[in-house]
């Protein structure tokens, strides 16, 4: 599976206890547990509270040589301050993210939903973030979407999302330097298991584009129910099919 890795959003979920995880494992063992069947996670919770730098150094510690985490950025950036003045968000965020050292990948921004477009400060978003490491932007409010942001964000060298919530999912070609796809639930909102149909048409793009030089990483949230990694679990024998 060159140039494809396929994970979860996450992988801290108590209900995922006696289904993905053995019920007598201790939570404390999952992060080692879900290493040994995935080589990525989109670590989801630094979106919501930024963990310190001791705890990304931590994380990754704890994994293997090759494994890689998707950082979500905080919400502090993107749903609080809505990319005003992100210097000093964005200096706070790296300075502790890089201390995941070469486990680290690729970093989400997600937009809030509802906020129409704002091209300056988008603008003033996309001069301000380091360079070099893969980075990638998921929108949540379909006005964006256009010739406009493809435009910024090629020239910025950042990837558009493909994600398929509902009001603002994005499922066209990649555009920036990689792909990055976000499944959000099949049939409700982080829930419900993806039909066999649908992660074999998603197989075939995939392999396509690994087949064409573009990495793809992609990540389950629909965690309702445990369905996030079976889901993730099929679709990378699918793709994994496709490029044997």
């Amino acid at each position: 599976m060159a140039g494809v890795r396929i994970g979860t959003s996450g992988w801290q979920y108590r209900h995922w206890r006696g289904d993905f995880y053995p019920a007598d494992l201790p939570s404390s063992h999952w992060l080692s547990s879900y290493v040994e069947r995935f080589d990525t996670v989109e670590l989801n919770a630094s979106f919501y509270r930024l963990p310190r730098a001791e705890a990304f150094a931590a994380w990754g510690r704890r994994v293997p040589d090759g494994f890689r985490f998707a950082v979500k950025a905080s919400r502090y950036l993107t749903h609080v301050k809505r990319l005003r003045d992100p210097a000093e968000p964005l200096e706070r965020f790296w300075s502790r993210v890089r201390r995941l050292g070469d486990r680290c990948g690729p970093v989400l921004y997600q937009l809030p939903p509802h906020w129409r477009p704002d091209w300056e400060r988008l603008d003033a978003f996309l001069a301000a973030i380091p360079r070099g490491p893969w980075q990638a932007i998921e929108i949540r409010d379909p006005r964006w979407y256009g010739e406009e942001l493809e435009r910024r964000l090629e020239a910025a060298g950042v990837t558009l999302c493909l994600h398929d919530m509902a009001g603002s999912a994005w499922s066209g070609e990649p555009i920036g330097p990689f792909a990055y796809l976000r499944f959000h639930g099949a049939g409700e909102r982080y829930g419900g298991r993806y039909p066999d149909e649908v992660l074999r048409g998603w197989a075939d793009r995939m392999a396509g584009w690994a087949r064409a030089g573009r990495p793809v990483w992609a990540y389950f949230n629909n965690d309702i129910g445990g369905h996030a990694p079976r889901d993730a679990v099929r679709l990378r024998a699918y793709v994994d099919e496709r490029l044997s």
